[in-house]
């Protein structure tokens, strides 16, 4: 079922790493002199709102706007459910049941630009655009009413794969968003609470994928002997929430190379199971066939028998498939751990790299700051 789903499930292609930067109240004894000059300073910037005020209260600014660019691989993986499925631009068939994803995992590589400003300097406002390779495997079987067995005079069943298969795809997509972050630092420690929305184009999709992404951080700056240099280390969460519908519409070549055998196979599957269902409700004869449990067990699985033969039949014919579905993150959050050189205060350099949880992700960045 090559590309059916698949295209869209990189879902982080713009994990975005805001610079770790923030307003940090000067205190200690040891910080005497620089509070006495800062509380004295002309602050010759526009932005932010309160610069002067703040630095004058004993607060070092950051400068006021910067640009980053950052590269990012993540690998996660998804879940899929509520599957609809249909053939031809015709009536769509219910599929959870019938069709089971295994295995979903998605791999991103990308690079996304960041330019920013301080609003407040409490809060740092910022837009996304981003562009990455991404790459989807999926395992996932058609299943159908498996050999009944007869136990007593009950037909007894499970639930069996007629059709096994995996596919990898392939694509490119384009991301653009905006985010917030408030902060918060004293005496080099600080907190940011990081937060933002993208929107993410696939060409096969029909709507862009939403996602919000919520990363709370709390570290520590350490001072060099050098004027401005510094190294700061954090940890923190990260959270994707993203969402849930998506639907879109492939031609059913670009499924799997072996479309027709695989759907022949199945539709040979199901009729089998199909007679054997009738041959057990036959030997039942007329009192077997009145007993409330016989008809609950003959009808519930011819049903499921039908949807699967149907959905199958429609497959054999058909020339494009439509979709849609339900998906998520396995898991919501993951644990992060970075680190970022500040060489002087317009160049930075952090790294920062999530994992646990069902994400694993690797970002690195370069900012540049100045002053607006």
């Amino acid at each position: 079922m090559k590309r059916i789903v698949f295209l869209f499930l990189s879902l982080f292609l713009l994990l975005n790493v805001t610079s770790q930067t923030f307003s940090n109240k000067v205190v200690g004894k040891n910080s005497a002199q620089e509070l006495d000059s800062l509380s004295v300073a002309d602050y010759p910037y526009l932005l932010p709102i309160w610069g002067e005020k703040v630095t004058q209260l004993g607060f070092e600014l950051p400068y006021s706007a910067g640009v980053s660019v950052q590269y990012v691989w993540q690998e996660s993986d998804i879940l899929i459910d509520n599957l609809q499925v249909g053939f031809n631009s015709g009536n769509m068939f219910a599929l959870d049941e019938i069709v089971r994803f295994n295995n979903a995992t998605a791999i991103t590589n990308g690079v996304n630009i960041r330019p920013d400003f301080w609003l407040f300097p409490f809060l740092n406002i910022y837009g996304i655009f981003a562009k990455s390779e991404n790459q989807t495997a999926v395992d996932f079987g058609v299943y159908a009413p498996g050999s009944f067995e007869i136990i007593d005079g009950t037909l007894n069943w499970e639930w069996e794969s007629v059709v096994e298969a995996g596919t990898t795809a392939r694509f490119d997509a384009t991301s653009i968003g905006f985010g917030v972050t408030p902060t918060i630092g004293v005496g080099g420690g600080f907190m940011a609470f990081d937060m933002n929305f993208t929107w993410t184009d696939i060409p096969e999709l029909d709507k862009p994928a939403k996602i919000f992404i919520f990363g709370p951080r709390v570290g520590k700056t350490f001072q060099f002997k050098k004027p401005q240099q510094n190294i700061a280390v954090w940890v923190g969460g990260f959270r994707v929430k993203m969402n849930s519908g998506t639907s879109g519409s492939l031609l059913v070549y670009d499924l799997m190379p072996d479309f027709d055998e695989k759907i022949n196979a199945g539709l040979e599957e199901v009729d089998q199971r199909a007679l054997e269902l009738e041959t057990w409700w036959e030997e039942l004869g007329r009192i077997g066939q009145a007993i409330p449990e016989n008809i609950r067990t003959y009808y519930g699985t011819k049903a499921k028998l039908e949807l699967a033969g149907a959905a199958l039949d429609a497959a054999s014919r058909a020339e494009s498939v439509d979709y849609q579905l339900d998906k998520r993150p396995e898991n919501m959050w993951n644990f992060i751990v970075g680190s970022q050189f500040q060489y002087n205060k317009n160049m930075m350099v952090r790294a920062e790299m999530g994992f646990l949880g069902a994400r694993t992700q690797l970002i690195v960045g370069l900012q540049y700051r100045f002053g607006l």
